[in-house]
């Protein structure tokens, strides 16, 4: 590892630590709520339930081929990857921290057999609405994609199961933040339409594509 990657890596940790001192110990104690949606990471929660959503990316997968499937230009188009956690009320500020770093740093860290990387970005913020319908989560992640092959190749399992089109790094993630984590819900989209103030009344703007 380089000095500056460690560097990098005590950027993120030191300022993450920051947050977590500064948000995680003000939410109120968080409800039980046993539901879960593993579809796009995988979770600490484990089902024998497979969702139909699941199921069709499985079949897509086979369809097409794990090849293609998790192609950088398999359905070019941004893509949201975003994720929401809610901790175990026994995991330190320390380990939180350590999860949210390791979590930003994938952002480096996620690079395929060439070295290319696959995620455009992530941001993080902790949960401050007042609309009551946080569901007890805590801390949110939005990934941002390329196209549909990079998210794919990202979020591996438990769509794609060959490690040959899996990104180890994010698999190692998960293996790491499992413990720490009560809850985890994933929520996937293709940026369909982006309007702005300046386009108000204008046709909105159709950003992805398909293949």
């Amino acid at each position: 590892m380089t000095v500056s990657a460690i560097f990098s890596r005590r950027a993120v940790y030191g300022a993450t630590l920051t947050l977590c001192a500064a948000g995680l110990y003000q939410f109120p104690t968080a409800k039980a709520d046993p539901y879960s949606l593993p579809i796009a990471s995988s979770g600490p929660v484990k089902t024998d339930t497979v969702s139909p959503a699941t199921l069709s990316a499985q079949q897509l997968a086979k369809q097409v081929g794990y090849a293609q499937f998790t192609a950088p230009d398999w359905r070019v188009g941004p893509v949201r990857h975003m994720v929401m956690f809610r901790y175990t009320k026994d995991s330190t500020t320390a380990q939180r921290a350590e999860v949210s770093g390791r979590f930003l740093h994938l952002a480096q860290d996620s690079r395929r057999s060439d070295g290319k990387p696959v995620v455009v970005s992530i941001e993080t913020g902790f949960q401050n609405s007042g609309e009551g319908a946080d569901a007890g989560l805590q801390q949110a992640f939005l990934v941002t994609f390329r196209s549909e092959g990079d998210r794919n190749y990202y979020v591996g399992k438990p769509v794609v199961t060959d490690v040959a089109f899996i990104d180890p790094a994010h698999e190692a993630f998960k293996e790491f933040a499992g413990p720490y984590l009560e809850k985890v819900v994933a929520f996937d989209y293709p940026v369909a339409a982006v309007v702005t103030p300046e386009g108000t009344g204008a046709k909105s703007k159709k950003v992805h594509k398909t293949r």
